[in-house]
């Protein structure tokens, strides 16, 4: 397990994280190219993932490191004795779990559909003060999934219903989704636009839930 150190946030003298996130599954696959602060906490990294994405932070989540799970323990611990132990994400950083180009570590949302997520730490570049407190949506192709819609099999599924119009479950899925859905739609402009939205170096519920609103253009 990775020990916890104090993190230098906010300062500026830490490198700066390139990362590829494919979401697991899906065919052809859903990705984003971000770059973030090495020093980033891992619930901020939450955050991120779920702005850039497309998610809704509606569900539980974790950072899966080899053996080691790290989640907000607030609402996901170990239930059971023989339960893994869940690390507190806030106390641990980016830097600290993936120290080395090439790592690789997953991200898995929404226990239930259970959305896996692979990122790789494609590079590691110099401190630089204009990224130190910001991420950045470099590339990505194709739209989140809807929430809620069954896992990966039941997004292949949803889209084999959406592009038949004869599909007997054509005008109930439309309904469902309540919105035009384009699976190949992404905006790398548009997503950083609420990127920027994120405070440093904590985010709170709240505020994420305001962004992640104003992102679907949801009126309450």
């Amino acid at each position: 397990m990775i020990s916890v150190i104090e993190t230098t946030a906010g300062k500026g003298n830490a490198p700066i994280y390139q990362l590829k996130v494919v979401l697991l599954g899906s065919e052809p696959p859903a990705w984003r190219r971000l770059q973030v602060p090495g020093d980033a906490s891992l619930d901020w990294l939450h955050a991120v993932l779920q702005v850039a994405i497309g998610w809704t932070n509606s569900h539980l989540h974790q950072f899966k490191v080899g053996g080691d799970c790290y989640s907000d323990t607030r609402d996901h611990f170990a239930e059971f004795e023989d339960d893994p132990e869940i690390l507190e994400e806030r106390k641990f950083t980016l830097r600290q779990i993936a120290p080395r180009e090439q790592d690789v570590f997953g991200y898995e949302y929404d226990f239930g559909d259970s959305w896996e997520h692979e990122i790789t730490v494609e590079k590691i570049l110099p401190p630089a003060a204009a990224a130190a407190m910001i991420a950045l949506c470099l590339d990505g192709a194709r739209a989140c999934p809807p929430e809620d819609c069954g896992g990966v099999w039941g997004y292949d599924n949803l889209l084999k219903i959406l592009r038949n119009r004869k599909h007997p479950e054509h005008k109930s899925m439309k309904e469902w989704l309540g919105r035009a859905f384009d699976a190949e739609a992404f905006d790398a402009g548009k997503t950083n636009l609420w990127l920027r939205k994120l405070k440093w170096p904590r985010v709170t519920d709240a505020q994420l839930r305001k962004i992640l609103i104003g992102r679907d253009d949801y009126h309450e």
